[in-house]
């Protein structure tokens, strides 16, 4: 099996060129989300929020900075919102609240996933636990990858949990050695709808993560623990399989935004892109952060079918245009819940919001 895939990469490797989209609204990705500017942000800091980190032994108020880039998950008819928060030194940990309509959001008091005394530490201490994206498992347990930072490199890194409170770190998604010290986040893993839950599903008996923040590369499991990197079978390279385009929106960089859907048209993945300072799209400032789509073939995840031409979703309310970071709108959360679609976003790197598409 690894020896197919890896040949098919090499061929599509060999051949690719960047597919851009033949229409501006193609009809297999997820448009028309409208911000819910009555409610939005829907959470903000909040310098109450109290804990002893285990690391510092200090008392710290963990999320009195910033709250930004959130997962999403339905369990029990409930919205859980699992958040990246900032302490004033910038350490960040994870924080859940949770939402009986999906828009008004309880907080727990303190985090549920943070830098501790652990065989962790070495990669999350001080920068702290980034950018969660989880997804449920088809035995109804939770997997979720996040950014390790340890203040010079981030890690792809992964935790499973059978509640959504307590979680248990499986380390580095890479746990190859020369991956070790490789800059690598953000990964999204295959999921496929099932009701209101999105499920990590096999596509040729395996399961399928995108992952990066400049290019875009996979890595594949038979059991949602032990990952390998896809490569290049010559040159032991990763392959990339979604680039910057210069001129458009995301000339700069490309990163997933939450899972990455399986629908019958093929593989719809979110990402969020960033415009250089060069080869930019006039329409937004520099560096601003906006969001579009793109579609893998359904039985080759790693072969761009189609992309959209232009973002979804960007920054044109003040609370996306000025923060710790101005200009952002950054997808990482995605639910179905009361028959429609809800998408969860950072903001300005402070603050999160919510838009509605209706099914």
């Amino acid at each position: 099996m690894k020896q197919l895939i890896r040949f098919t990469l090499l061929l599509i490797l060999l051949n690719c060129h960047v597919i851009e989209a033949q229409e501006s609204k193609p009809t297999w990705a997820l448009l028309n989300f409208v911000k819910t500017d009555s409610i939005n942000p829907i959470l903000s800091p909040d310098k109450k929020q109290n804990f002893v980190c285990p690391v510092s032994t200090k008392e710290v108020n963990w999320e009195e900075r910033n709250v930004l880039n959130p997962s999403a998950v339905v369990k029990d008819n409930k919205v859980y919102l699992i958040y990246r928060a900032q302490d004033n030194q910038m350490t960040s940990r994870l924080g859940l609240a949770v939402s009986e309509d999906g828009l008004h959001f309880k907080k727990e008091v303190e985090p549920i996933f943070y830098p501790d005394n652990d065989s962790m530490n070495q990669y999350e201490w001080k920068g702290g636990v980034e950018d969660p994206r989880v997804i449920e498992c088809p035995d109804g347990s939770y997997f979720m990858t996040y950014t390790s930072y340890d203040g010079k490199v981030a890690r792809l890194c992964f935790a499973t949990s059978k509640n959504l409170k307590h979680w248990t770190k499986q380390g580095l998604v890479l746990k190859d050695e020369k991956y070790k010290d490789l800059w690598a986040k953000s990964g999204a893993v295959v999921g496929e709808r099932k009701g209101n839950k999105i499920v990590a599903t096999k596509i040729n008996n395996k399961y399928w993560m995108y992952f990066g923040d400049t290019d875009l590369f996979m890595a594949y499991s038979d059991d949602l623990i032990h990952w390998q990197a896809a490569v290049n079978d010559e040159s032991q390279k990763m392959i990339s399989v979604l680039h910057p385009r210069m001129g458009y929106f995301d000339s700069r960089l490309v990163e997933p935004g939450p899972f990455a859907l399986l629908q019958k048209e093929g593989i719809v993945l979110m990402y969020n892109g960033s415009n250089a300072a060069n080869y930019n799209t006039a329409e937004l400032p520099k560096f601003t952060y906006a969001a579009g789509q793109a579609l893998f073939d359904k039985n080759q995840p790693y072969k761009l079918i189609d992309r959209t031409q232009n973002h979804f979703i960007h920054p044109d309310k003040p609370y996306e245009k000025t923060g710790e970071v101005n200009e952002v709108c950054f997808v990482e959360g995605l639910v179905f819940f009361k028959n429609k679609w809800l998408l969860y976003y950072g903001t300005a790197d402070s603050k999160i919001a919510v838009a509605v598409r209706k099914q």
